[in-house]
């Protein structure tokens, strides 16, 4: 009835346009195409931004797949905490890091947003909301590397760090227009960095966060012994594939709202460009591992398909909008081979990471960032160079920093007896399938 009520009301108003003098002052298409750009971008972020959200239940299932049976709870609760947690410091400080050209405690830290003019472009809220689900990204990364055998609340701990400082400071050297596009960086390495949705920014932040965890947490109870490599398969593949597919739905958000604008044709164009290339960079990347497993050991293994998908994605979201369909198809399957080549070197290195985070988010990831400056002409390989350097320094050390200070104070990692138990039972008495759990 209000809904009603509402029509009837508009239909009324509208009858009354001449007679209240509306006509007066008719709005100018300049205004009107102002009022449709600024509509349709916050719609685009908003979109985008519930998409990148849903890419969070894919990690969670994916992660709940890859992980033993006595884990999955664990896992669950990290994923919902650790989206709730980057929520919160991004909120509090991070976007104000990215965004705020030094006002660290502004206007999002105090809950009280501008009031948006046209002008801007889009709402505030909706770019808030947007760059907030890309921070919790990051935090994801870790949480499957490191699973199974780190403490909840350490993992916490690291997580306020990430989302809060480290993500957020690399973002502001990028998207927040800090010094990896001065005119300085410019003239010294020839162009500026980009990094169109984050290949670097995002998956190589949480790339070199995993990492450093994983060396400094150790590998996981014997899954290195007397120097073989002992598989530790997940509990649940249907899981792990559910979970792959609900990221490359959501990476179409990811990488398709980073055009920034809809507000036009040339950038509706570009968007619908961007979703291709992202959907076939993942499709060869799936078939890139699929031919591969097969030929090197004689069996398909799916798990390296399910992340050949996400090495393609990844690989690709440094610079979806610039290259043909064909050169997407060949940056999917490189990156995915790259990451199934680093799976093995992982293995030699006695480096647990148990989910494939490091392969397909740090190296697809690098891999990705570097190739821009083949399919966009006016990027150069130094400048790409210098970018990816300097991420992997400043995240590494950070994050090494921080994870060893928590070593040697609260602890890291659960007892020998609670990581054969399981963390479901020892940290949160929570099985997810109790049936198969033994007392």
């Amino acid at each position: 009835m209000r809904k009603f009520a509402k029509i009837i009301g508009g239909a009324a108003l509208l009858a009354a346009v001449p007679t209240l003098g509306w006509a007066q002052d008719a709005p100018t298409l300049e205004s009107l195409a102002a009022n449709d750009a600024f509509v349709f971008n916050t719609l685009l972020f908003l979109i985008g931004g519930f998409l990148v959200m849903w890419m969070a239940a894919g990690f969670a299932m994916l992660e709940a797949g890859f992980v033993r049976t006595k884990n999955v709870s664990m896992q669950c609760l990290k994923n919902i905490t650790l989206y709730s947690v980057a929520g919160l410091m991004f909120w509090v400080v991070g976007y104000q890091l990215m965004y705020g050209g030094g006002d660290y405690f502004g206007k999002f830290a105090l809950m009280s947003f501008t009031p948006e003019d046209v002008d801007t472009g889009y709402s505030s809220y909706s770019d808030w909301f947007f760059q907030m689900v890309f921070c919790a990204t990051t935090a994801s990364i870790v949480s499957g590397t490191v699973a199974e055998r780190i403490k909840f609340w350490p993992f916490v701990i690291f997580v306020v760090f990430l989302t809060g400082f480290i993500y957020p400071i690399v973002g502001s050297w990028e998207w927040g227009g800090g010094f990896l596009n001065t005119d300085s960086f410019i003239a010294t390495f020839g162009s500026e960095f980009s990094d169109f949705a984050g290949s670097t920014l995002v998956h190589s932040t949480g790339g070199w966060a995993a990492l450093t965890g994983a060396l400094i947490l150790g590998a996981r109870k014997g899954k290195y012994v007397d120097g073989k490599v002992n598989p530790i398969p997940g509990s649940n593949m249907t899981l792990a594939t559910l979970g792959v597919f609900i990221l490359w739905l959501g990476w179409f958000g990811f990488n398709g709202a980073s055009q920034l604008a809809m507000g036009t044709i040339n950038d509706a164009d570009s968007i619908a460009k961007v979703f291709v290339n992202t959907n076939m960079a993942a499709a060869a990347g799936v078939i890139a591992a699929v031919i591969y497993t097969q030929l090197r050991y004689g069996k398909i293994d799916l798990t390296l398909a399910l992340n050949g998908a996400l090495a393609g994605l990844v690989a690709i979201t440094a610079g979806p909008l610039d290259p043909s369909v064909p050169a997407a198809l060949l940056i999917g399957a490189i990156g995915s081979l790259l990451a199934c080549l680093t799976v093995p070197l992982l293995d030699k290195l006695k480096i647990d990471d148990v989910v494939g985070a490091i392969p397909v988010h740090l190296v697809a990831g690098i891999f990705g960032t570097l190739v821009v400056c083949l399919t966009t002409p006016e990027i150069t390989f130094m400048a790409q160079l210098m970018g990816v350097l300097a991420v992997a320094i400043f995240v590494s050390v950070v994050s090494s920093i921080i994870w060893f200070v928590m070593k040697v104070t609260i602890g890291i990692r659960v007892s020998e007896e609670d990581e054969y138990l399981g963390l479901d039972q020892a940290e949160i008495g929570v099985p997810a399938y109790p049936e198969f759990v033994s007392n």
